[in-house]
Order: C-alpha cells, then structure tokens, then sequence
C-alpha cells in the first residue's frame, strides 16, 4: 500500500483480526472444477448463506446424519 493511502483498519484492528484467526479458526482448501466455484456461489448466495457457511453446513449435516 502507498504511504498516501489509508487502510479502512487500524493497526490495533489488524493484530486483533491476526490474533482471531490464528486461535480460533483453522483453514481447510478445496478445490473444484473450472465454473464450479461461481455455481456454488451463487447457490450458497441463494440460500443467504456464504460459501463458507454453505460448506460448513453441508459438511455439518453429513456428519450428523452419520450419528457424528
């Protein structure tokens, strides 16, 4: 970023969201076929959800229907 440019975050703001994610999340990769990441998007968008969300929930549902 340009010394003339300002962040929308403080530095306060970015160590805290740093801190967040490094206890309290983990990251998981996919990857999909060519064009599957905008279907998956829109229909996540079209249930109101994230892609993120959508992908947990799918995954959450799966495991509950195994009794996990």
């Amino acid at each position: 970023m340009k010394a003339t440019e300002k962040s929308r975050y403080t530095e306060a703001q970015k160590r805290s969201a740093e801190k967040y994610l490094r206890e309290k999340v983990e990251d998981i990769r996919i990857r999909v076929p060519k064009g599957q990441k905008e279907v998956i998007k829109a229909f996540a968008e079209s249930q109101g959800k994230s892609v993120n969300q959508f992908i947990i929930d799918c995954i959450t549902d799966a495991m509950n229907k195994e009794g996990i």
